[in-house]
């Protein structure tokens, strides 16, 4: 008797996503959704659609316009044995539940020593290239990495955005995943081989031997693009995906720059205090001498987002920047 492998599919970054999320509360009844628009709409960005007619309105629940609320709820809920997906529309506005991520979520499991657990999950979009402005574009995923109590993942790929859920679920203490905005559309082939998704290590999704790129969500694509151009000048660069952003996989970073001799960290935050200063101070302590040039940063400008969208363009990451920080890298030999 044989048996047939699943083939292959193609899917989006949403459709991963709703996939994921469908899988979760299919296979446990404690699981639910909550959130702004969540149910009838389908989302802000279109994820959860369709979910309200299969899963009904208790397990899909539409939320008032309260992100300390809902968030607090959820955490009230996982306290209680559920498994809340928390979904806040964008990062900017996690702000408003910082308090409970922040000296609740995160601490409780601690205080109680160990006696109560918040297995949360807390969704949200980042990023910019969308025009949105400033109050919908910001990258504050280091904010959030910052903080001890939390796991911190941001996907990149379909297969991340399809698998990292069902782990993130059964973590016992509150987990925050990262979307960018502009990776809902993007489509790509995956299998049964992507299922067992690692929430606990970085990935390289281009191996190189002349310089590091080191990025995670929307950046590494642009690190990717920039690998590829790199090729026409002799240049074969390594892109490491970090896809956990708390705890940092500092043993992938390190091991990929001791073979590359030579790193570009970019990231979609603001350069003062960013994710890309954390993974440079990694460097600096843990493999100095493996440098052949200083580590190069490539950030978000120093500004609020703006909304005209050539200027929008030129505040972000680009190719063109990373090419430059790299070319600068490789030829700065000691």
């Amino acid at each position: 008797m044989s048996t047939t492998e699943p083939t292959a599919r193609t899917m989006s970054y949403r459709e991963a996503l709703r996939e994921a999320i469908r899988d979760a509360m299919q296979a446990d009844e404690r699981v639910f959704l909550m959130g702004e628009d969540v149910g009838a709409y389908g989302g802000s960005f279109g994820v959860s659609r369709g979910l309200l007619d299969e899963f009904g309105p208790e397990r899909i629940r539409d939320t008032p316009l309260s992100e300390a609320a809902f968030v607090g709820a959820g955490i009230g809920a996982a306290m209680g044995g559920m498994r809340p997906i928390v979904e806040v529309m964008t990062v900017n506005f996690s702000l408003l539940a910082l308090d409970q991520i922040v000296n609740n979520a995160a601490t409780i499991p601690h205080m109680s020593g160990g006696q109560v657990q918040v297995p949360l999950v807390v969704r949200m979009t980042t990023g910019a290239g969308r025009q949105l402005a400033a109050q919908h574009s910001h990258s504050l995923e280091g904010w959030y990495a910052h903080v001890p109590g939390l796991k911190v993942l941001a996907p990149a790929t379909v297969a991340d955005a399809r698998w990292m859920l069902g782990p993130a679920l059964a973590d016992p203490n509150p987990v925050i995943v990262f979307e960018h905005g502009s990776l809902y559309n993007r489509e790509d082939e995956i299998g049964v081989e992507d299922a067992a998704a690692d929430i606990t290590r970085a990935a390289i999704r281009r191996p190189g031997r002349d310089l590091t790129l080191v990025a995670y969500g929307q950046s590494v694509w642009t690190a990717l693009e920039a690998a590829e151009a790199l090729v026409t000048e002799g240049v074969e660069a390594e892109v490491l995906d970090l896809r956990v952003l708390r705890p940092l996989d500092t043993h992938a970073i390190v091991s990929s720059v001791t073979r590359t001799h030579r790193a570009v960290v970019v990231d979609e935050m603001w350069r003062t205090g960013s994710l890309a200063a954390e993974v440079s101070a990694v460097l600096t302590e843990q493999a100095f001498y493996e440098l052949d040039a200083p580590v190069g940063r490539v950030c978000t400008e120093e500004l609020p987002i703006p909304y005209a969208g050539h200027l929008e363009q030129a505040a972000l990451p680009n190719t063109a920047r990373v090419l430059a920080a790299a070319r600068e890298a490789v030829g700065g030999d000691g």
